[in-house]
């Protein structure tokens, strides 16, 4: 009896809890259109071109003429070698890649937000020179999308509390 009963009161005190989706409403919903205001201004190098892209498509990033916040990032990435050979060679690489992100309002100019976002990643350096550096080229791709996703994570929690 009791494995009936406790599902069905956990059932009815769920709607008791004040949980919301994030991106109710969709694209037109209010998180979505606060993302669309947000222009990300140029970030340098390979890995900022492709930082800048991801940030782009999630955002729905619309005409930067109209943007209301314009989103500053400096990107840290680093390759470091571990796993070391007895005859001193590297046999794993671990890249890291970190972003400090700072959203500012374009009217005031006041940094409304300012933090950072980061994840790494671990490469296989094998004999073949081409295939390590595909696997570098790989993780950056991997970490940009991932990064990518943490900014606009928290840019829509911010978006949520405005």
């Amino acid at each position: 009896m009791n494995r009936f009963f406790a599902p069905l009161m956990l059932a009815f005190l769920l709607p008791a809890c004040s949980l919301q989706p994030l991106y109710s409403g969709g694209s037109k919903g209010a998180v979505a259109r606060a993302l669309g205001t947000i222009s990300v201004a140029p970030i340098e190098g390979k890995n900022g071109w492709l930082m800048r892209n991801a940030l782009t498509d999630r955002l729905g990033a619309q005409n930067s003429n109209i943007a209301q916040f314009r989103l500053v990032v400096v990107l840290d990435d680093q390759i470091e070698g571990f796993g070391v050979r007895a005859d001193d060679t590297v046999t794993r690489e671990r890249r890291t890649l970190r972003a400090r992100y700072q959203l500012i309002s374009v009217e005031t100019g006041e940094t409304v937000l300012d933090t950072t976002a980061g994840s790494d990643a671990g490469i296989d350096v094998v004999s073949s020179e081409y295939a390590t550096i595909a696997g570098e080229n790989s993780a950056l791709e991997n970490l940009t999308q991932k990064v990518a996703d943490q900014i606009v994570t928290r840019l829509s929690i911010y978006a949520r509390g405005e």
